[in-house]
């Protein structure tokens, strides 16, 4: 047999069973560019799937001597392919990730053959408007190894898991802190609900701004504003300047602040816009490879401001129905109608996924209903257009303002949604905010007073032993 990796693959299917256990479910016959590969791929896969074990040589040309829809000369040639297959010692690991690219490469290679045939409408079942998806598809082929936690099997490894410090990336905000016990981990989606004009942005450019100073790289990418505005508010909360002041401020100054920032900060901060409505999560994890094999930048938190103007790279609809007019343009889509419900919730599971995909945790935002922006005790029931947003997010919380709150340069921060804490402890809370530097701050214990007397506070913890005591099995 010549030396080529589909030969390598049919070769081992015959003599390696964790191999054969681990890829068959992800190959495919037409991934094999030779008809006499095909059928000998076919039948293998015919006999494990009866027989529930690793076919032999002389079973399978037996079976191919009983097909009637190949040719002599053929099965002349599949009967010697299979007796020249022999056992080889390849790598195990080299093995599984050389046929996971090969699936890769094939599946990438028959998407494209197939987008050309819809193009040459050659292909009367499917629309050019299928090619993204069947494109994703393919690019999305992986062998997935994973295949269940065994309970009892894997006690001991779960046990380690207990006891294994969870990665979090902190807030430089004491109650943000005391409610995700200590911060947010990778692979979550967290949301910011308000009204218009009451702080989503400045809570997204104020924690970029302090994951920026803690030396991580973070990823600003806007929807809604200009690169320039963002950078602004960012400049004007480490700079600690108000943004009037950075219009009218020297140069010889500004570049001294900066270059003071660049020696206290060890991270990197990218600012990325898109125009309103015009990206999802395909763009965005386009633009993730393209900075990590262009400027070598790889995120370790990332913002999308905001995830109400983002699209769905999964529904393409006409119409989608929302109760207020944030992202209602019909004419950008194409496709059926549906609903907001489905369309938000889309959206949200793009982006969870994404943050899954690359090892981040993700932060946006989204509006409160019409009812939510006068609103002075937000609820979930405030998140406008869909329910399915919070059903997918990890974390979500509400910033709520008044005149009086206001007045005293303070915003009130309420859980609506925690799977990193109980939900009870700490509910709402009270923060500082200084609008013209873009800033948030801890304020003290007596702003805290004017919040829910009755929520429950964090208690000192009594050691391993004190709590599990009384513990019997």
């Amino acid at each position: 047999m010549n030396e080529r990796i589909e030969t390598t693959i049919l070769n081992n299917l015959f003599f390696q069973e964790d191999y054969t256990r681990k890829v068959l479910p992800f190959l495919k016959e037409d991934y094999f560019p030779l008809r006499t590969e095909k059928i000998l791929f076919s039948e293998i896969v015919k006999f494990v799937q009866k027989y529930k074990n690793l076919p032999t040589k002389e079973a399978i040309i037996i079976e191919l001597s009983q097909r009637k829809d190949i040719n002599e000369d053929e099965h002349n040639t599949l009967k010697e392919i299979v007796n020249s297959i022999s056992k080889l010692d390849s790598d195990p690991q080299w093995l599984l990730d050389t046929t996971e690219k090969f699936c890769k490469d094939r599946a990438v290679h028959n998407a494209v053959l197939s987008g050309i045939r819809i193009l040459d409408k050659k292909d009367s079942k499917r629309t050019p408007e299928s090619i993204p998806g069947i494109l994703a598809d393919a690019l999305a082929v992986s062998f997935d190894q994973h295949i269940g936690h065994d309970y009892i099997g894997d006690a001991e490894e779960r046990f380690k898991w207990y006891h294994t410090k969870e990665t979090k990336y902190q807030f430089d905000l004491d109650y943000m802190n005391r409610i995700t016990k200590g911060g947010v981990p990778s692979k979550t989606l967290n949301i910011a609900l308000a009204g218009t004009g009451v702080g989503k942005s400045l809570f997204m450019c104020h924690c970029a701004s302090a994951y920026l100073t803690q030396g991580l790289n973070v990823l600003y990418i806007t929807l809604e504003m200009a690169e320039e505005r963002i950078a602004e508010r960012i400049d004007a909360n480490l700079l600690d300047v108000t943004i009037d002041d950075l219009h009218t401020m020297p140069k010889d100054l500004y570049e001294n602040k900066m270059e003071k920032l660049r020696k206290k900060t060890g991270g990197t901060l990218i600012i990325k816009e898109y125009p309103t409505a015009s990206a999802h999560a395909g763009h965005f994890r386009s633009l993730f490879n393209e900075l990590s094999l262009k400027k070598s930048f790889r995120p370790d938190v990332v913002f999308i401001d905001y995830l109400n103007i983002c699209t769905s790279a999964r529904f393409k609809p006409d119409v989608v129905f929302i109760d207020y007019l944030n992202i209602c343009a019909s004419s950008r889509f194409k496709g059926g109608n549906i609903g907001s419900y489905f369309y938000i919730k889309a959206i949200a599971e793009e982006l969870r996924g994404l943050a899954v995909e690359f090892n981040v945790p993700l932060f946006s935002a989204t509006q409160t209903t019409r009812t939510g922006f006068v609103s002075t005790d937000i609820g979930l029931e405030d998140t406008a257009e869909s329910f399915g947003l919070p059903a997918t997010a990890d974390f979500m919380f509400a910033i709520i303002s008044n005149d009086d709150l206001e007045a005293l340069g303070q915003l009130k921060i309420k859980q609506l949604k925690n799977r990193y804490n109980d939900l009870a402890i700490n509910r709402s809370f009270i923060v500082g905010v200084d609008r013209a530097k873009m800033r948030l701050y801890d304020v003290g214990q007596q702003a805290q007073n004017i919040v829910d007397s009755n929520q429950k506070e964090t208690k000192e913890e009594k050691t391993a032993y004190d709590k599990f005591s009384d513990f019997k099995v």
